[in-house]
């Protein structure tokens, strides 16, 4: 764990696009507290939130951490970073709610590892603090105030619409590289189940991997045959990936189109396809939208990706925790979704007509909201 006292966390200056979101989510805000929370008096120095995420192992989450730095430095806040030792590593994540209950903080910011944490964070509720997730919405969704993040279908669904597009209607054989095989979580259902909507394919329950049919046809783009050769779990890591990868072309060498979680098990998921003699004629893509992801899609590992921006989630966290504390203060949910959506943008640089996107020179200013 490590602790970010106000007095001497280093000057960073906040981004433009940054602060237009944070205006957007006051622009939002509505009075009103919760049953067993109190809004705080007092200046901004009095104000104690803790950032927990999944891993430091994923770039993701240290980017998501300097992001709350820069918002705490700002607003001269006491910071205490804390993470799991591993993407789905619950108990650890459990243990520092329990530690900033203990020490009086105000806030939490949670990227939940799995519905193990939901106890602890309402037992930090109860305890009168304002919970907050980042990225991955917890199951139910109000087992927090609000969550800031990513609307996950959605960009797993633009993938799927490109690479619809891009099959030109030949036959997808297809390779699913998911999070989990052995709990469920929303980010990890959503992008999978997304993917397949925007290819045109059927799924049966849009909460579960694995569930649909395993042949049939896709309507998206001109429309075709497909087989999927199955679901593997990566846990969001590049060696995960690479052993997912291998795994699924040793049940189906004609493989012609990997979605993966997100852009560390991508990458991992090429060098199998490498080691394979398949590195071209393969359809790769993914999630996330950060620097290296986006340096991937320009040099072909990845053809398309999903950029969100954990720097913003982060960013709009901390402020939403200092004004609730301050006054009382709540923002809202988007507008038909349980969270606030932070925003989503299919990056390639094989543009489909009248499929929204930008390219990487434009994506690498922007990644991940820096």
């Amino acid at each position: 764990m490590q602790h970010f006292p106000s007095s001497t966390r280093p000057h960073q200056r906040w981004l433009a696009a940054a602060a237009l979101s944070v205006s957007a989510v006051m622009a939002l805000s509505a009075c009103g507290g919760s049953s067993g929370s109190s809004s705080g008096g007092g200046g901004s120095e009095d104000i104690g939130v803790s950032l927990i995420v999944k891993t430091t192992t994923n770039p993701f989450f240290v980017s998501m951490q300097e992001g709350a730095q820069k918002a705490a430095q700002a607003g001269g806040i006491d910071l205490t970073l804390a993470a799991g030792k591993a993407d789905g590593d619950e108990d650890t994540q459990i243990q520092a709610i329990e530690n900033a209950i203990s020490k009086g903080d105000k806030g939490i910011l949670i990227t939940p590892n799995g519905p193990a944490v939901v106890d602890a964070l309402q037992k930090a509720r109860d305890a009168g603090l304002f919970t907050i997730a980042l990225d991955t919405p917890p199951e139910p969704a109000d087992a927090v105030d609000i969550t800031f993040a990513t609307d996950n279908f959605a960009a797993g669904r633009a993938i799927g619409e490109w690479t619809a597009a891009q099959l030109d209607g030949k036959k997808a054989v297809i390779a699913l590289v998911d999070l989990f095989d052995d709990k469920v979580v929303s980010v990890d259902y959503n992008r999978d189940q997304g993917f397949l909507t925007g290819l045109g394919i059927d799924v049966a329950d849009r909460t579960k991997n694995g569930d649909e049919a395993t042949s049939g046809t896709y309507s998206g783009g001109k429309g075709g045959e497909y087989t999927i050769v199955g679901n593997e779990a990566s846990e969001g890591a590049e060696d995960g990936g690479r052993t997912a990868m291998e795994t699924l072309l040793s049940q189906n060498p004609d493989i012609n189109v990997v979605y993966t979680i997100n852009e560390p098990a991508a990458a991992g998921a090429y060098e199998a396809l490498k080691a394979a003699g398949k590195e071209t004629g393969v359809l790769v893509v993914s999630v996330d939208g950060g620097c290296a992801g986006v340096g991937n899609v320009k040099s072909g590992v990845i053809g398309a990706t999903a950029q969100q921006y954990p720097v913003t989630m982060a960013e709009l966290g901390v402020q939403a925790i200092v004004d609730y504390a301050k006054n009382g203060t709540k923002p809202s949910t988007s507008a038909g979704l349980e969270f606030y959506d932070t925003g989503v943008k299919l990056v390639t640089d094989t543009p489909v007509e009248g499929l929204k996107s930008i390219d990487t020179a434009a994506a690498s200013q922007i990644c991940w909201g820096k």
